[in-house]
């Protein structure tokens, strides 16, 4: 599976739209809400969001207008429409859409939806993740450093991943917060550090070499001493 989805969400302003984006950050995915064709184009370009759902009646750019140029993204496309005109819909679909909900709408089902959306971009990891002489088991969600078996928690399991996922990429304390711990924590917390320190602490017993550094100010890397 990819580490997260994001998702623009282009509406106006309502109840509907925050109750969405609550409930898109409760299923974990990274949302991105503008209220207008032109700046959800500009969002668009700028962030290639795997979804986008668009509400069929917003301003600036007819939704037709911007579905067509929103391909140009490769984002797959949900509208959201009134259901009041099947020619809205027929529409939608005619210009790109790859499906349409009518409001209103039950959560399950548009939750399912977007759900069918993203299964295009899910890609399978490997079983197992190698850095150097550490080995990451995915499927049995054992940790080895060299013969040494590590034991790690669902939290620490899951931020080595991330960085085994991604080696010699510096990875921002912004990503990682996104991909390890969803919104539970605030922008200022200093969780990230306390969990790197455990994780530092477990791999580097016995006299291990640090793989594992920080780059000041940015993030932290998974990467060979020898680049130091």
């Amino acid at each position: 599976m990819i580490l997260f989805f994001q998702i623009l969400l282009i509406a106006r302003p309502s109840k509907l739209v925050n109750l969405l984006k609550l409930e898109l950050s409760h299923e974990s995915y990274k949302i991105d809400v503008v209220h207008d064709g032109m700046s959800g184009l500009l969002k668009c370009k700028a962030n290639k969001p795997q979804l986008v759902i668009l509400d069929w009646h917003i301003s600036i750019f007819s939704a037709a207008d911007l579905c067509c140029r929103l391909h140009d993204c490769n984002s797959s496309i949900l509208v959201l429409d009134t259901g009041r005109r099947i020619e809205d819909r027929v529409a939608a679909l005619d210009a790109g859409a790859d499906d349409c909900v009518s409001i209103p709408f039950a959560m399950n089902e548009f939750l399912a939806r977007v759900r069918v959306q993203l299964r295009k971009y899910i890609v399978k990891k490997p079983s197992s993740l190698i850095f150097e002489d550490l080995r990451l088991d995915t499927s049995t969600r054992e940790v080895y450093r060299g013969d040494r078996y590590i034991y790690l928690t669902t939290k620490e399991f899951a931020l080595l991943e991330y960085l085994l996922t991604y080696p010699r990429q510096v990875l921002t304390r912004t990503q990682i917060l996104d991909t390890v711990w969803g919104y539970e924590y605030t922008r200022d917390s200093n969780i990230i550090e306390v969990y790197v320190r455990y994780l530092r602490l477990k791999l580097e017993e016995n006299d291990s070499k640090r793989l594992i550094y920080t780059v000041r100010s940015v993030g932290y890397v998974l990467r060979e001493s020898s680049f130091f």
